[in-house]
């Protein structure tokens, strides 16, 4: 497309997204649950017209020698299209935000004041790689009672086109306006400069993607912008802990998959664990080839185990978000000393805890700033499906109107309303 074609292209998806979305937002709940119900089912009915377009965006992405783990983030396997198309089932078994009235107080002057649930409008989406997204996006704009439009990496799509083409037709057998749910139809990167400068079309932009991505967004856009910039997780392991229960979860939160934002980054160990943890933990890193960029105590404690890959960890591990087999390992002397690091070093995405004393417990997860804390359980569950969201739009480390995984509610916003019997204000 010329410039002028991309600008009239995203002009007219903007101003169909805003005509829909009014049409959206007045939905009854049978139409959206019954959208994302035939969603689901063509999902699962797609097969070889959806491989087919999926197997074009990996053979393209191999041949311009994109990493593996990248790779793996453009895979529609049977097991990536089976979770989302519960996740739409998974949608349309929930309760509808959109409506509900809550808080409703007697006034003395006679009025009734309470809060309504309402979607947001339109939100633009923009991501790189995971064609997932596509349908997590639909699903949740469908639901939510607004209007989206997407725009998906170039190293994806076919398949976003093909996923998009059965979103459509799942809004058209439900009587919802195709509108509803639109895709930029270009990889020219003027559509994102577009995009995130419509403030008359447009009410929220939410990148899902790199640093780089996010970045330019945040500083660019011209509308309200719903993010996290980096996933840099921290699994802490306490001086009073199962170490059994501490090595398998510490495991699944590194090796489980390493692309996802949600992946422990950083290891912290109390001096009092490090001795019998660090040995136990490192062997199976070895085995796994996980890189272990390490405090000098580290590694030390991990100087004996066969195979391990051991640096000397540089200020800059501390932050760093990997995506890779690498991990940073720290020996600390105290929670404080967790929680200060982690608070100095973190993403404020998810930060983990594994411990059997209560109180440190209950310390962690008041104390560290960070939209997901857990407690002995993986940094890899901080997700909209695993949270029983459904599906997620994004992760969000804001401290406003979304934080965390951003499911149904962070798609809605809460108007006032006033309820009244002909009272006046005297």
């Amino acid at each position: 497309m010329t410039a002028m074609d991309v600008s009239a292209h995203m002009s007219h998806l903007g101003a169909s997204a805003r005509e829909a979305s009014r049409t959206m937002a007045a939905a009854p709940t049978r139409a959206k649950n019954q959208a994302l119900l035939n969603l689901a089912r063509l999902l699962r009915e797609a097969g070889s017209p959806l491989s087919a377009a999926n197997a074009q965006d990996l053979n393209a992405a191999r041949a311009a020698g994109l990493a593996e783990p990248l790779v793996d983030r453009l895979k529609l396997s049977p097991a990536v299209i089976a979770t989302v198309a519960e996740g739409c089932e998974q949608l349309a078994a929930m309760p509808d935000p959109v409506g509900e009235i809550t808080g409703v107080k007697r006034r003395p002057t006679g009025i009734s004041v309470g809060q309504m649930r309402v979607p947001l409008g339109v939100f633009g989406m923009i991501y790189e790689s995971r064609p997932n997204v596509t349908i997590e996006a639909a699903s949740l704009a469908i639901k939510s009672g607004n209007a989206c439009i997407l725009r998906g990496g170039s190293e994806a799509f076919h398949s976003n086109v093909a996923l998009w083409q059965l979103v459509q037709e799942a809004l058209r057998e439900a009587g919802l306006p195709e509108a509803a749910v639109q895709l930029v139809q270009t990889t020219d990167r003027a559509a994102v400069g577009q995009l995130i400068a419509m403030p008359e079309f447009v009410d929220v932009i939410i990148p899902r993607g790199g640093k780089g991505l996010i970045e330019r967004i945040a500083n660019e856009a011209r509308v309200p912008v719903i993010k996290h910039l980096d996933g840099n997780c921290h699994t802490y392991i306490d001086a009073q802990v199962d170490l059994e229960q501490a090595v398998v979860v510490t495991e699944n939160a590194k090796t489980q998959k390493y692309s996802p934002c949600n992946a422990t980054e950083s290891l912290l160990v109390h001096a009092q664990s490090a001795a019998a943890f660090l040995p136990r933990i490192g062997a199976v890193f070895a085995a796994k080839g996980v890189e272990m960029r390490c405090c000098p105590v580290a590694r030390a404690l991990l100087a004996g185990v066969p195979g391990a890959q051991l640096t000397e960890a540089q200020e800059s591990d501390w932050s760093e978000e990997y995506l890779a087999p690498i991990i940073s390992i720290k020996v600390v002397a105290s929670l404080d000393e967790a929680i200060t690091h982690i608070n100095r070093y973190s993403s404020h995405h998810t930060d983990a805890i594994l411990t059997t004393h209560h109180p440190s417990a209950m310390r962690f997860l008041r104390e560290v700033d960070s939209a997901s804390v857990m407690v002995n359980a993986s940094t890899r569950f901080a997700d909209g499906f695993e949270y029983g969201l459904g599906a997620e739009i994004g992760i969000s480390t804001d401290k406003f109107h979304a934080r965390g995984p951003v499911g149904l509610e962070g798609l809605t916003s809460m108007k006032w309303v006033v309820l009244g019997q002909g009272e006046v204000r005297q």
